[in-house]
């Protein structure tokens, strides 16, 4: 079982353990049984654990579990439901509810829970009789086994979750369509290297009590890994589009330099654009089908996603960015097919930074996958400047997931279709390789324009030669499609391009990117 298909799962793929603490940090080493404590919590005092963790060793979690939840399959797991009835906040008048995972099957790692009340912090022990254990026998599972992780349940209807925190740093959430798709995570560290890859994982969560009529939930966690630790505040607002407001403060063990704020996780295997492993019935098969951007400068940036042939890491150079995300805008039924993980409902995720994030690059990984168990992407900021040990590094931003993105511009056009093949004209005789581009935009001014207007589509190749590039209106989105054929030189390296529409001065829509990796000269057959 390899990285990508541990992500699918959400494994808890690394962690971090409750270690012999001395001083200030002594409190947290209490705070991490599972035995209540009435200890004062604030986020304060959680920054000043995490930076006091940060000083001593890592120590690695002991995954010794009973026998009988080492030998669970995947189906014995999925047996083991939580009991709605011991739900967290269920017997208050609360708009929330909370429900904990199990422990067992690939989730080894114990997290450890408690509640804040008037700011006081609660333990919340595993409890066996608040599970339903299906056909399972288990025997006597100890009080001091601890959980997996959480699921959150909004009073809209109770009977299904919103937000989903389990597996290392890994958390999910849902908007409107209360469909599950690509997540988020806390921390990335060494993401698209050559070296093993690190999971942060967070080991301890404080849960705000909420009071009658709040419509947000507080959550604090604790994150622990080799290289750093972090104290977070979560503040989750369910709605059409679940909002999270994120504030972290990070203490580095070691130096840092690549590493991810804000990372996402999603899955493409095949799409429009790229039919590399289109060898299922389904037409497309993705949680997300691009990298947007909105650059510092101002510029609105789409980028479709690909799944390579080998590991593919591009980095768009930014300062401080204003938002990027992964989006599933395809939202039709019929590209799909799809009738029973339903990929045209899959939430959007959007990542708006909030205060200065400096130089730095969202870097975005893509990793050749075979099929739609594996997440093979992933897209981050990176700062440019290295994070050194004994300092924190704060770092605050929100999170917007559902079909609609905030911060859009809607006087320009936007990349609704992306599609490619064989270049040339249709009805002479080819005599050199080449590769079709057709690029469809839609909104913006776009309806309101014909083809006596004068849009121009705007190329640019970082190697090659462009030509047949055109820009015409495509009346059934009420928009324009730019197409343009690119001959390729003689290697087999990536190519960047470049394309927007624009009428005189004016642009006209976002800037498309897209990264071509031409096949070998004695594969180009005409």
């Amino acid at each position: 079982m390899d990285r990508r298909r541990l992500l699918k799962l959400g494994l808890a793929l690394a962690a971090g353990a409750p270690i012999a603490l001395s001083g200030s940090a002594r409190a947290l080493a209490n705070l991490t049984s599972s035995a209540p404590s009435g200890q004062p919590f604030s986020a304060q005092w959680l920054r000043e654990q995490a930076r006091a963790l940060a000083g001593k060793p890592y120590q690695a979690p002991n995954n010794t579990l009973p026998k009988s939840l080492q030998a669970l399959n995947w189906d014995q797991y999925q047996d083991i439901r939580y009991r709605p009835e011991q739900a967290l906040w269920q017997n208050r008048d609360s708009a929330f509810q909370l429900q904990f995972f199990h422990l067992g099957l690939y989730f080894k790692q114990p997290v450890h829970f408690y509640e804040v009340i008037d700011g006081k912090a609660h333990g919340l022990p595993y409890r066996a009789d608040n599970f339903d254990y299906g056909d399972n026998d288990l025997g006597d599972l100890p009080d001091s086994l601890g959980y997996a992780g959480f699921r959150l349940h909004f009073h809209q209807d109770f009977s299904r979750d919103v937000a989903a925190f389990l597996g290392a740093s890994y958390f999910r959430a849902v908007g409107e369509s209360r469909q599950y798709g690509l997540s988020a995570r806390g921390f990335a560290v060494n993401t698209g290297l050559p070296e093993p890859e690190e999971f942060p994982r967070f080991r301890t969560f404080w849960l705000e009590r909420p009071g009658a009529g709040d419509l947000s939930l507080t959550v604090h966690a604790l994150l622990d890994s080799p290289s750093v630790t972090g104290a977070y505040r979560f503040v989750i607002h369910p709605g059409a589009d679940l909002a999270m407001d994120v504030q972290a403060t990070l203490y580095p063990r070691k130096p840092l330099e690549r590493f991810g704020l804000a990372p996402l996780t999603s899955m493409y295997q095949t799409g429009e654009n790229d039919r590399r492993m289109a060898n299922d019935w389904r037409p497309e098969i993705h949680d997300s089908d691009g990298l947007a951007i909105w650059t510092g400068s101002g510029e609105r940036i789409w980028r479709p996603l690909v799944n390579p042939e080998r590991l593919n890491v591009s980095h768009f150079v930014d300062n401080h960015p204003r938002g990027f995300g992964l989006l599933q805008r395809d939202r039709n039924f019929a590209h799909y097919q799809d009738d029973g993980v339903f990929y045209e409902k899959r939430p959007s995720l959007w990542v708006t930074p909030r205060g200065d994030w400096g130089e730095g690059a969202v870097v975005l990984v893509e990793i050749p996958t075979q099929d739609e168990t594996f997440d093979n992407i992933v897209a981050f900021w990176n700062p440019a400047q290295a994070w050194q040990p004994g300092q924190g590094y704060p770092i605050e931003y929100g999170l917007s997931w559902g079909e609609t993105v905030p911060d859009q511009n809607p006087e320009l056009g936007s990349v609704v279709a992306t599609r490619t093949g064989i270049g040339g004209v249709i009805g002479q005789p080819r005599t050199y390789f080449s590769r079709r581009f057709a690029v469809d935009f839609a909104g913006g001014s776009l309806a309101m324009l014909d083809g006596k207007a004068g849009v121009e589509a705007v190329v640019t190749a970082s190697r090659g030669k462009v030509e047949l590039v055109s820009a015409r209106p495509l009346h059934a989105i009420n928009g324009f499609r730019a197409m343009f054929d690119l001959i390729p030189d003689d290697s087999a390296d990536p190519i960047d391009l470049r394309l927007y529409l624009r009428l005189g001065p004016q642009a006209l829509s976002e800037t498309w990117l897209y990264q071509y990796t031409p096949p070998p000269l004695e594969a180009r057959s005409l």
